[in-house]
């Protein structure tokens, strides 16, 4: 379900593996992105009139229900099967997309679903 020499995927895989104890494994067939709880996933999809509609180049997170809120205001954003309505969002990747907002992305799920000493570790190595 995912392509190992995508560029997209390879930029989410850096910024998602430079947190603390981040690792990644194939989950349903899609790069996830955990300490002991998933943060991210690369990939998603939709559930439109019983069909799934695929969002290959995408990245799906939890973040914070403002900021779902906002973020669902934009085209390139959607509800994921399964994860919405456990309140994460899906973001599409393209190659003009602003990687600094999608590292803040990440940072806000990380924070969301690591525990408090790898969030200490985290802030320890931010300046």
């Amino acid at each position: 379900m995912f392509d190992e020499a995508d560029p997209i995927l390879g930029r989410v895989r850096t910024l998602a593996l430079a947190f603390p104890d981040a690792a990644e494994k194939v989950s349903h067939g899609r790069p996830a992105f955990f300490t002991t709880k998933v943060f991210a996933y690369y990939g998603g999809s939709v559930k439109v009139d019983g069909v799934y509609r695929q969002h290959d180049q995408s990245v799906m997170v939890l973040v914070d229900p403002e900021e779902r809120a906002a973020l669902l205001t934009e085209e390139r954003c959607f509800v994921p099967a399964y994860l919405g309505p456990s309140g994460w969002v899906g973001v599409d990747l393209t190659d003009d997309t602003d990687w600094d907002e999608v590292g803040e992305l990440l940072d806000a799920s990380y924070r969301l679903t690591a525990g408090a000493r790898r969030i200490a570790r985290l802030d320890a190595r931010q300046p």
